[in-house]
């Protein structure tokens, strides 16, 4: 009887058991079957869509019409608002889920009306990507050409690739290319996935011809593409990271994403484990309100003439397939619970007529609109929340260095951040990467929030609040954040952003909070700055009094003079040593005058052993030859002002930045900017040698220049010293020796211009050392000195004997008593008859 209770009891256990397990089955099989598409998911059929948006058209329409009819000025009762919210679940449910879209604006010929070519997501409408069209800024680091950028989430197997987007005036846009088609191969080298796509074009070459064989629908096509130079992508999406610009809501009604975040805050206190604390950050990176998801979800596509508050306009927009550049689009986001809608705006700006080589003309910037709309029939408080740009470039990180007016170093991409009349603060990349950052900034009524970004090298992104009025206060906080994880001994590179939080607003029914945003996103040109009010951006730092004038001079020497910026250096170099030329005679003869007195110093070190004793004889020796033994470092302390301001004049000028030697076709000093690259010698070095870590990271190619260059120095220096007199002056120069192979290993990854400033000048100094010691005459060593005649005559006076002056003396006397007296006495006067 007890056996076959149990054995009841055991089947009923598996009877629930198979039946959970079947709920759970036919649970998740529903879910996938009508769970919209996910955000990262392929793009839905285009001509589905139409159908979908012309079958839907009339019941949109109803419901707006009956929305209308059933408004009130009235207060709305709670069966009302009920009421409400189930017309726009209704009306919200009549809208087809937006798929994965990608829109550019600009165009990426430098003949167009723009300066760049801007790629938009529909995925949080945000900027995916933002590159120059001027040859002038290209990518520094891709020698191989450029077809375009057209997968943006391409799958991870091996096949061939379907194209996301094709960007006007891209060499495949003007190939004939769209969006949709499949990429098969490339000059019949079959395309097997992004990595192979990726490795097929970094064997080509800028201006060479391909052969594209793509599949568009059942047709498959052959295409021609002309390479360009890739071209400098100042914004990109970096692996794993957030689009620039995404937005959500911090506070709407009681409801405060800084509460949200406060319970991954206290985790993050918490816990000690590294990798949980970084998912937990990431996870307070991205948070969101409940049931909102703005940063995640598709946005929809609003075409021309759309009513952002009418969903029946919202229709799909016909696509041109990159062919004519678009100016400006408008995403908007729908929440139907929350009686809201979203719309982000972004316009580009023309080229001003007639400015189209002016690259100092304000056209480098987009315009970013947000405006939250409440649809609703009650008041509710709204805030919204907007981050920075993310992914500036960090080209020539194993080399490159970041210049500032503060002490504290700073990465390749910082926070840049302008409150009140002050100047233009940086907040360093690595105190982001370590939380020590600082506090927070907000609008008061005193110091208002004028500028933030992300401030690179070369390039910035600057966001500047277009306020209304200019009291208006707009942001409740705002503060630096890290996007990317953080590298150990690689902090400097960390991917930083920004963050703005607006004060909450009380939305009445149809109001609107507006909020527009003039995005800089361009070169730091010190005349194009000054147009945007951002020349705080070009930070010298120390010793500017001399690197600006020589930027300055050089701009002289490269624009009206010689036009390569390799000779302006060497003409500069010319100019600097005429103008040191009268301290370089002085040091040349002090030079001749120092070989003159070894025989000298060699008798006194023989004769006085005990230190002080020679050091005074040397002393009193150099005295009575005036002559200083200093007077050879003064040249060294005239010229450091001069290296260092070149040093910071390279690695702040953008215009020197991809300024060739030669040509930019060779891979040699083709960025004076950047050291020489020989060749690449990475395959026979760790990853800490090729990433140039620490001092001894020589990075990943051989620098020809710096060898000569230490070389030339130490040919100088065995060629201008003396001779050593002893054992300790031996010992001086050869420990002077090892320093200048140190200062190479120091100088091996500066700008192949500042070698070449170094070449040219120690190449004169040799020469002008030369030719002085040819001209200028010896002193003659038998001829002697006026006080050497002074000194032999007293000699002279003070051997003759006593009565031999006494008895001249009694001659002279003798002889005065003789003399006429008329011609003792003084001329009479003459009287005038």
């Amino acid at each position: 009887m007890l056996d076959q209770s149990q054995n009841r009891m055991w089947a009923r256990y598996f009877a629930f058991l198979a039946v959970s397990m079947l709920i759970i089955v036919i649970n998740l099989y529903l879910g996938s079957l009508w769970a919209p598409n996910p955000p990262g998911g392929p793009p839905a059929n285009v001509s589905q869509l139409e159908e979908t948006h012309s079958g839907e058209t009339e019941g949109k329409k109803e419901s707006v019409s009956a929305e209308k009819t059933t408004g009130s000025s009235e207060k709305p009762s709670v069966s009302a608002i009920q009421q409400e919210k189930e017309t726009v679940k209704t009306e919200k449910s009549h809208l087809p889920e937006p798929p994965v879209r990608y829109v550019t604006l600009g165009s990426l010929d430098p003949e167009s009306p723009y300066r760049m070519l801007v790629t938009l997501s529909s995925r949080g409408a945000a900027v995916s990507r933002l590159e120059l069209n001027s040859p002038k800024y290209c990518d520094t680091e891709a020698r191989g050409g450029y077809l375009g950028e057209l997968f943006f989430e391409p799958p991870l197997d091996k096949g061939p690739l379907q194209v996301d987007v094709v960007g006007p005036g891209t060499p495949a846009a003007l190939a004939g290319l769209r969006a949709g088609d499949v990429l098969l191969s490339i000059d019949d080298k079959p395309v097997e996935g992004i990595l192979g796509f990726r490795q097929i074009m970094d064997k080509t070459r800028p201006g060479q011809t391909v052969s594209l064989t793509i599949r568009r629908g059942d047709k498959q096509l052959t295409l021609e593409a002309r390479l360009r130079r890739t071209p400098m992508a100042i914004i990109r999406r970096e692996e794993g990271g957030p689009y620039s610009f995404e937005m959500t809501l911090a506070a709407l009604g009681k409801e405060r994403l800084v509460d949200v975040r406060s319970r991954f805050e206290e985790r993050m206190q918490e816990t000690n484990d590294p990798l949980q604390k970084e998912v937990l950050y990431l996870q307070w990176l991205h948070s969101e309100l409940p049931d909102i998801h703005l940063k995640s979800e598709n946005w929809y596509l609003l075409p021309d003439g759309a009513d952002p508050t009418k969903p029946e306009t919202w229709t799909a927009e016909s696509d041109n397939n990159g062919v004519v550049p678009r100016e400006s689009v408008r995403f908007a986001q729908w929440l139907p619970d929350k009686n809201l809608v979203i719309v982000k705006r972004y316009e580009l700006a023309r080229v001003s007529p007639g400015k189209r080589d002016d690259h100092d003309d304000p056209s480098y910037h987009f315009t970013l609109g947000i405006t939250v709309i409440n649809v609703g029939q009650s008041a509710t408080s709204v805030a919204y929340e907007v981050d920075g740009p993310n992914g500036l470039p960090t080209e020539g990180a194993w080399y490159a260095r970041k210049m500032s007016n503060s002490w504290s170093a700073v990465g390749l991409r910082d926070v840049a951040v302008r409150v009140g009349n002050n100047g233009i603060k940086l907040v360093a990349c690595p105190a982001i990467a370590r939380d020590r950052w600082g506090a927070p900034w907000k609008d008061t009524e005193k110091q208002l929030i004028t500028a933030l970004g992300v401030d690179a090298q070369y390039f910035s992104v600057i966001l500047l609040p277009q306020r209304e009025q200019p009291s208006d206060i707009w942001f409740a906080d705002a503060r630096p954040i890290r996007i990317g994880a953080v590298e150990p001994n690689y902090e400097y590179l960390t991917n930083v952003s920004c963050r703005l939080q607006s004060v909450p607003v009380e939305l009445k029914p149809g109001d609107r909070l507006s909020h527009t945003f003039k995005v800089f996103a361009g070169p730091k040109r010190s005349d194009l700055l000054a147009h945007y009010e951002l020349g705080g951006l070009i930070q010298y730092g120390w010793f500017w009094f001399v690197a600006d004038p020589m930027t300055r001079l050089l701009h002289i020497f490269h624009d009206y003079l010689v036009f390569n910026y390799g000779l302006a250096i060497i003409l500069l170099t010319v100019v600097v040593r005429l103008l040191m030329f009268p301290i370089s005679r002085k040091q040349a003869l002090n030079a001749q005058k120092m070989q003159e007195l070894q025989p000298e110093i060699k008798k006194i070190q023989e004769k006085y052993k005990d230190l002080q004793e020679r050091n005074r004889a040397t002393q009193e020796l150099f005295r009575q030859h005036n002559y200083n033994p200093f007077s050879g470092c003064l040249v060294l302390f005239i010229q450091l002002p001069i290296f260092i301001g070149l040093y910071k004049a390279l690695a702040i000028d953008v215009e020197l930045r991809q300024a060739p030697l030669i040509s930019e076709s060779i891979r040699w000093c083709s960025n004076l900017a950047a050291p020489d690259m020989l060749f690449d010698w990475s395959f026979l070095w760790p990853e800490w040698f090729n990433r140039g870590h620490g001092m001894f990271g020589l990075g990943p190619y051989f620098n020809i220049l710096p060898v000569l260059t230490i070389a030339l120095f130490l040919w100088q220096q065995k060629r201008m010293m003396p001779p050593p007199a002893d054992e300790q002056a031996a010992v001086q120069q050869k420990v002077m020796n090892f320093m200048m192979i140190f200062m190479g290993i120091l100088f091996y990854k500066v700008p192949s211009g500042l070698c070449l400033y170094f070449i040219a000048s120690s190449l004169w100094g040799m020469a002008e050392r030369e030719i002085l010691l040819k001209t200028v005459k010896k002193p003659d060593k038998t001829r002697k000195a006026k006080r050497d005649w002074k000194n032999t005559w007293q000699k002279i006076q003070s051997a003759i004997p006593d009565w031999l002056k006494a008895l001249v003396k009694a001659a002279d006397k003798r002889y005065a008593e003789k003399m006429p007296r008329e011609r003792q006495r003084p001329p009479a006067k003459r009287t005038r008859v």
